[in-house]
């Protein structure tokens, strides 16, 4: 006895006049369909995954910071480590974030984006405009993460 989904598939080829297709030819485009649909995305993933060293020399920030040592302006591993401590409320006066991460990360891309003076000595950080709230924040995501103390 045929099965139903056989049985729509003839009815559907004499009324129409077409053969009926394949299962076997069906399941293998759907297959095909499947393992080209995960390429793309796990391409996209990898696309998506930019880490901050990229960030950092996309954005041209290794043109003042390095990692390690100082330059223009002071090394990632610098600022990490005074802002990958949560600061204490002391930090507040000076203008500096008091509190949880997420204040601090607001904190750090603020001030990639707007610039500064005088946390780090006379030479100010102009702003930086050009870099999306997205992309200063992985920065500075990525900056905390130099932190010794970051676990």
């Amino acid at each position: 006895m045929p099965s139903p989904s056989n049985v729509v598939h003839q009815r559907w080829a004499w009324a129409s006049g077409f053969a009926a297709p394949r299962v076997m030819v069906t399941q293998a485009a759907l297959a095909l369909v499947a393992l080209t649909g995960s390429w793309f995305m796990a391409a996209g993933a990898q696309a998506s995954e930019i880490n901050g060293m990229e960030l950092a020399k996309k954005n041209a920030c290794l043109a003042c910071h390095q990692v390690d040592s100082r330059r223009v302006g002071p090394p990632f591993q610098a600022i990490a480590e005074r802002y990958g401590n949560e600061p204490a409320a002391s930090g507040e006066a000076a203008g500096e974030p008091a509190g949880d991460r997420e204040a601090t990360l607001q904190y750090l891309a603020e001030a990639i984006q707007k610039g500064g003076r005088g946390r780090w000595g006379a030479i100010p950080m102009p702003a930086q405009p050009q870099v999306s709230q997205k992309d200063a924040r992985d920065l500075a995501e990525w900056i905390l993460s130099l932190s010794p103390n970051e676990e």
